[in-house]
């Protein structure tokens, strides 16, 4: 959803431009003055229809936009509350700890330090395929949660009270297993481009191999 809204608005601008384009070249070569013509071109002041054109086609154009939008972002916010993998974010200076529950049973949180490179940060692992919920908070300044390869970024915003629905979010992770990165968007200090971590998306398999390993370590 996120990259259909994101092509519509480069095709809308991108014809946008082209028109744009093409009104200041026309412009440009065939109401130019002509040298042999000392006189002025025709004066022309208070055209009611092309001011009325210019009123209303940016006005349609925000509508559309506005439209889907409002559309999209509507049903992106959603949180149903069923998903069977949660991880509450908890982002500080300047980094994070993620702690995953998964069907009511909590696994070891993991939290990291300021690094270099995101392989180095904390690691969120996660499922493929599967409904994430996400519980964001912090106890210092403004942060944001972003992982670019899913589309979506989030504000992480202190005093928001926890059952708070704007602290909340969900997505369907990728169909794909890999490690990708995931940064602080917000400035948020002198540490801010350290502010790194990575998400490890795992087939079946090998996310219950680690929930093992998790739930046996936890035991211990």
């Amino acid at each position: 959803m996120v990259q259909s809204l994101w092509n519509g608005a480069w095709i809308a601008a991108l014809a946008t431009g082209a028109v744009v384009i093409v009104l200041i070249l026309w412009a440009s070569f065939f109401h130019r003055k002509r040298r042999a013509k000392a006189e002025l071109p025709p004066q022309v002041r208070y055209n009611l229809p092309i001011e009325m054109l210019y009123t209303l086609i940016p006005l349609v154009m925000v509508s559309v936009f506005f439209f889907f939008t409002a559309r999209d972002s509507e049903v992106l916010s959603k949180v149903d509350g069923d998903a069977t993998v949660k991880v509450k974010v908890e982002a500080y200076q300047w980094s994070w700890r993620f702690t995953t529950t998964v069907n009511g049973k909590t696994l070891p949180p993991v939290a990291g330090v300021p690094v270099n490179d995101f392989h180095q940060g904390p690691q969120l692992v996660l499922p493929t395929k599967t409904k994430v919920e996400f519980d964001l908070s912090t106890d210092d300044v403004i942060h944001s949660f972003w992982v670019p390869e899913f589309l979506f970024k989030r504000d992480v915003i202190p005093g928001i009270p926890e059952d708070n629905p704007g602290r909340k979010f969900q997505i369907n992770t990728l169909d794909r297993t890999g490690v990708f990165a995931g940064r602080c968007a917000e400035l948020c200090g002198v540490d801010h481009s350290r502010m790194l971590f990575s998400v490890k998306l795992v087939d079946k398999p090998d996310w219950d191999q680690y929930l093992a390993t998790q739930q046996a370590g936890s035991a211990q």
